[in-house]
């Protein structure tokens, strides 16, 4: 039985794969994703319906399902006067806003699902956790896909707003904890200042930083097992 975590998919169901051949997944082992499974690469719904097949896949919520969400939901509506009417300033910032965050692929493959099957991946993302706390191996950590934003000591995990927890990024010259390493993604390793190995897992003040660009050029998704600490890549993107 073994832990592990891969976050910001983005759509690239091969590197996916690529990366659960890997691991060596087994139906023993527990793979947590740190969220952005949507938009930006070229299969994202397709990674949301293979990781529905997989009881021991335990995702967390990003931004972009987090805009996914209220998006799909608002386009699903019959056109009617009043879903017309319901397009307010606030949706239509909210869809221009997903657009520029690269939803063209997750509506693309969403169009092509029945009815049924798009109210089950719907119902599927809604019951994204937010965080996760876990020991494994006698070490504790914190999943979450962003990190802390607006970081104080005295403040309790649940005491942190969505905002905080799924857009603002972490900080990785502060250490939030004593004891407990922060596993998150949402900022690739390749824009960490100072990040002697870019596009790499990055590790400092037990912040452990897993988004690897898999959907820009020259990125690659990571995993990494909370057990022993072992590293796995998928094939560097070779897109340009």
């Amino acid at each position: 039985m073994a832990t592990y975590v891969i976050s910001d998919i983005h759509g690239e169901y091969d590197m996916f794969l690529e990366l659960l051949a890997k691991i060596r997944l087994k139906e023993t082992d527990t793979l947590y994703i740190l969220g952005d499974i949507l938009d930006r690469g070229p299969h994202p719904i397709q990674v949301l319906l293979k990781l529905m097949e997989m009881p021991n896949a335990i995702p967390l919520v990003g931004n972009h399902e987090l805009m996914a969400l209220e998006c799909l939901e608002f386009l699903c509506k019959e056109i009617t006067e009043q879903s017309i009417a319901e397009m307010d300033s606030r949706m239509a910032g909210n869809l221009f806003s997903w657009q520029r965050n690269g939803s063209r692929t997750t509506i693309e493959e969403f169009r092509k699902l029945d009815r049924e099957m798009q109210q089950e991946v719907l119902e599927y993302v809604k019951e994204f956790l937010l965080y996760e706390e876990l020991t494994v191996s006698g070490k504790s950590f914190l999943l979450v896909h962003a990190g802390l934003g607006n970081y104080a000591p005295e403040k309790e995990i649940g005491d942190y707003s969505l905002r905080e927890l799924v857009w603002n990024r972490a900080d990785y010259e502060t250490q939030y904890f004593e004891d407990v390493f922060v596993v998150t993604g949402h900022t690739p390793t390749r824009a960490i200042t100072g990040n002697p190995k870019p596009g790499y897992i990055y590790r400092k003040n037990l912040h452990i930083a897993i988004d690897c660009g898999a959907c820009f050029p020259g990125g690659r998704l990571a995993a990494i097992c909370l057990d022993t600490g072992e590293e796995f890549y998928s094939t560097a993107n070779n897109r340009k």
